[in-house]
């Protein structure tokens, strides 16, 4: 029988480690669950706040929702070929063990989406990716909850429009809840090296294995441990900017990186500029950006949502003085009512 929780600490399940308090908690360990907590939400008059591994998300310090924490497990073959196997797994296995767990299977294509933090339901709603791999080239389907329809169905993969780090999940947060996610994965592995520092590391052994070993090793080497310093991984995303403005750009700062999209923009990298916009290691009280990984934003001592705010907007102003690039956060934040805010109007 599902249990509703009031004046729920959050503070342990979200990877900033913000104090959050939740009027209303649950967690959600079947398809039952799930339905009877929509239900209470909706007969409650609560937003829902879906929690997944609270890896990517910034709460508020009250929070006044129905929080569903997602706990469904499962992992199971649904189709197999000689080439390729399609893998359902449910929304509350753990990312980074499902990974080592499809490479122990000699199923490849996420080798470069290792270590990663959170939960597989989040996986699609931010279209995950790292290393030049995107998860969403290897999503066959997305197992959901339709809110508005009431009813459960499979989106395949072209209709989830998967964009960088964007998504129908994403587009829509109030209408589906991921239950399981599909994954096409395949037996001969073809590896993505578009990155200079992993395709160093790589070597002359190229194999899955070693790929996801490297891509490991990278990750520990550059990124906090949360344990020590909560943090919530890439906090900004890399800005895509025009090739106009890159030209523009490339001639004052010849050694910013870059990646050519096929549209014609180019992505550039967003802890670059902030490193040389001076916030590499540098603090905002107890908030600032890691000494190692100027991309990743760190909780140094009981900060809250207003502390984490100040900094991203300093770091936010720097960049844009210097390059004219405003750089958006990754996180998912929630205001107190348990609705999404808005990063283009600061709200």
């Amino acid at each position: 029988m599902l249990e509703i929780q009031n004046q729920v600490q959050l503070q342990a399940f979200n990877s900033l480690k913000l104090s959050a308090i939740a009027s209303h908690y649950c967690k959600i360990y079947s398809h039952s669950d799930l339905i009877a907590a929509l239900a209470f939400a909706d007969q409650s008059q609560l937003n829902c706040v879906i929690l997944s591994g609270g890896s990517n998300v910034l709460l508020p310090e009250q929070l006044n929702a129905l929080v569903l924490h997602m706990q469904i497990q499962g992992i199971s073959v649904v189709e197999e070929t000689a080439e390729s196997v399609i893998i359902d797994v449910a929304a509350g296995e753990n990312w980074h063990q499902f990974v080592m767990y499809s490479t122990d299977k000699q199923w490849y294509g996420l080798q470069n989406l290792a270590l990663i933090p959170g939960l597989v339901g989040a996986s699609p709603v931010q279209n995950i990716g790292a290393y030049g791999v995107e998860v969403g080239e290897f999503i066959a389907s997305v197992y959901v909850y339709d809110r508005f329809t009431q009813t459960f169905v499979h989106l395949m993969a072209n209709e989830c429009d998967f964009s960088y780090r964007n998504s129908i999940f994403k587009q829509n947060p109030t209408r589906y809840v991921i239950v399981s996610v599909r994954f096409k994965l395949y037996k001969t592995p073809s590896l993505k090296l578009a990155y200079g520092d992993l395709k160093t590391a790589v070597g002359e052994e190229k194999t899955a294995e070693n790929l996801q070993q490297q891509v490991i090793n990278i990750r520990r080497s550059k990124l906090p441990d949360p344990a020590q310093y909560p943090n919530a991984g890439s906090f900004f995303k890399n800005p895509i900017i025009t090739s106009t403005q890159y030209q523009q750009l490339i001639v004052q700062f010849p050694n910013m990186p870059n990646y050519l999209q096929a549209n014609g923009y180019v992505k550039v990298a967003a802890g670059w500029l902030i490193e040389q916009a001076g916030w590499k290691g540098r603090k905002h009280g107890v908030v600032g950006m890691f000494e190692r990984q100027a991309l990743v934003l760190v909780n140094y001592d009981q900060a809250g949502l207003h502390d984490v705010q100040q900094t991203y907007t300093l770091v936010q102003q720097a960049v844009q003085q210097q390059f004219a690039i405003w750089l958006e956060p990754e996180p998912v934040r929630f205001l107190d009512n348990g609705t999404i805010a808005s990063y283009i109007d600061n709200s």
